[in-house]
């Protein structure tokens, strides 16, 4: 069993920075792949970024490519989400996830364990 506890979300303004973070309890963090994940009112959550169980391979979606960084620290056991420029379509609450598997999924159904989330807001 794994419990992750995001923060770091707030009200910001356009072109903004926030990093968030997610501290996973636990001593097997670094068996896990990791992810964040976003859900803005009344759209579907979407992968944002994934992470490798090392931290040397990631993914990030199109729409932040560019503008967010996802890292990690084992030795913490917390995975981090630099995010710059931000954008008022970055509005959503921001999920951190858990998976086994290797690499870094990119598919919410890939992953076991959740966060409970935290706001960010952006405004214009």
């Amino acid at each position: 069993q794994v419990n992750l506890v995001e923060s770091g979300g707030r009200l910001v303004q356009a072109g903004d920075s926030l990093r968030l973070s997610c501290v996973a309890s636990g001593r097997t963090f670094s068996t896990y792949s990791m992810g964040w994940f976003r859900q803005a009112p009344g759209k579907e959550r979407e992968i944002v970024a994934s992470i490798n169980q090392s931290g040397g391979a990631t993914y990030h979606a199109d729409s932040v490519q560019g503008r967010f960084i996802i890292s990690r620290s084992n030795a913490q056991n917390t995975v981090y989400l630099q995010m710059n420029s931000l954008k008022p379509e970055d509005t959503a609450v921001y999920y951190c996830a858990a998976s086994h598997v290797i690499g870094y999924p990119t598919s919410g159904a890939r992953y076991v364990y959740w966060g409970q989330g935290t706001q960010v807001t952006v405004s214009s």
